[in-house]
């Protein structure tokens, strides 16, 4: 799973009714744990945990839900674990449905926030999902949103132009990258002179509902050959 389809599951997570045993496993599985890991985890064959109905993954996350309004005194149980450090856990995670707290334990990182306010923070948990970041954008979902979806374009664009993946032309295809990076920084920021300049060039050479963009940048690029 990329960043892009982390946080759409973990913001569908957090708009769906709140499970409290399911919690956990969802949890895990919206940052892309794998099934075998799922299983394991909930039969207790690989949960380290010394804490009552918290479950603990190794070198991941001490997790936990707690009993409503007691999501501080779960909190500070599993943090204070031997377990949690033993087992080098990343981060600690603990809900009630209504509250989350949850610290990256190396950094140290503590965020409480309402359950609701799961995708937005979803950056925070990144690290849990293999996908180092910036402080910036960690911290910023639609930085995420926009990192991800250029990621999918440069993707596509070396699917359907194998010849740029080439040691010999890959500076070019992160030259153009770079271009279109500045023109949509350009934009957003006014140094083009004019409003929305670049939306309106694209607009001009697609249809109303954008279904042909994805064909004007791969027409873009493939322009820079000639």
């Amino acid at each position: 799973m990329n960043a892009v389809e982390i946080a759409d599951a973990v913001a569908e997570l957090a708009a769906e009714p709140f499970d409290a045993g399911e919690f956990p496993f969802a949890f895990l599985k919206a940052l892309d744990a794998s099934d075998t890991t799922l299983k394991r985890l909930r039969a207790g064959n690989s949960n380290a945990s010394d804490v009552p109905g918290a479950y603990l993954q190794k070198n991941k996350v001490h997790i936990a839900v707690a009993a409503p309004g007691m999501v501080s005194e779960t909190f500070a149980s599993l943090k204070a674990s031997p377990r949690t450090a033993k087992s080098k856990c990343k981060f600690v995670v603990v809900t009630d449905g209504e509250t989350v707290e949850a610290e990256e334990l190396a950094t140290p990182d503590y965020r409480s926030f309402p359950f609701d306010a799961l995708g937005r923070n979803v950056g925070f948990f990144f690290p849990l999902a293999g996908i180092s970041t910036v402080k910036e954008i960690k911290n910023n979902p639609i930085d995420v949103r926009a990192t991800g979806i250029l990621n999918k374009l440069y993707v596509e664009l070396m699917k359907d132009n194998p010849e740029w993946t080439t040691e010999k032309r890959r500076p070019d295809l992160n030259q153009f990258m770079a271009r279109l990076i500045f023109c949509l920084f350009a934009e957003d920021t006014g140094i083009f002179i004019g409003d929305n300049l670049f939306s309106a060039a694209l607009a001009q050479f697609t249809d109303s509902q954008s279904n042909t963009t994805h064909e004007v940048i791969k027409e873009l690029f493939r322009a820079m050959d000639t």
